[in-house]
């Protein structure tokens, strides 16, 4: 795989410097900085409507996975659903899933296989990647890791094709051996331009971020 001579710029959650992370508002101030790569988290609720949100939980401790879709949206009337994402995000970005909830693979892959812009799935949760690997889905996959475990063998063991390290463990070796599985490397999360600059250096293919705007094109 050729990598990109300059990273994709992607918004980690949106744009959450300026509003609140992983809502509509959010996204739409991202892809209108310049993102061409929208990060976010998903969910599911009791009644099976996949939401984006960071956190298991609501406020005062509600399990989302609890929670029907409209008690949900009752209490946080701002979290969209990942379908009302993917309607404002359309082919105007790469649209990369991360999974939170235990057990939804499926049934987010299942909504992202009809959806008509570009998209990939992610996780910290690799047993999660791995079924969906065995399961023939055809979408991207990526596994997250932040140290203790060799990035490499863990995409050869899952069938990832994304590798999301956090920043600080990216090293040219490992940009090197991404690639030649034919992979992506996706550093999380850069929010310092001398950081950003290294790791473009380094040859990784996309940047995830607080703010695209520090990510400037040249």
């Amino acid at each position: 795989m050729a990598q990109t001579a300059t990273p994709l710029r992607i918004a980690h959650r949106g744009m959450p410097r300026l509003a609140r992370e992983n809502t509509l508002a959010s996204f739409r101030l991202a892809l209108e900085a310049g993102a061409e790569g929208i990060e976010l988290d998903v969910h599911t609720t009791a009644d099976g409507v996949i939401v984006v949100h960071h956190d298991p939980a609501l406020a005062g401790g509600l399990a989302i996975r609890d929670l029907t879709y409209a008690a949900f949206h009752q209490t946080a009337p701002d979290a969209p659903t990942l379908r009302e994402v993917c309607d404002v995000v359309g082919s105007r970005a790469e649209l990369f899933v991360e999974l939170k909830g235990a057990g939804i693979e499926h049934v987010v892959a299942n909504e992202l296989t009809g959806y008509d812009g570009v998209s990939a799935i992610h996780s910290f949760d690799h047993v999660a990647i791995r079924r969906l690997h065995a399961s023939g889905v055809a979408l991207r996959l990526g596994v997250l890791f932040d140290g203790g475990e060799d990035g490499l063998n863990v995409m050869d063991q899952c069938g990832a094709r994304d590798l999301w390290p956090h920043f600080s463990l990216v090293t040219r070796d490992l940009v090197t051996g991404v690639h030649a599985r034919g992979g992506r490397v996706i550093p999380w999360t850069v929010n310092d331009a001398a950081d950003a600059a290294r790791l473009g250096d380094l040859g990784v293919d996309g940047l995830c971020t607080d703010d695209v705007r520090m990510l400037k094109r040249s």
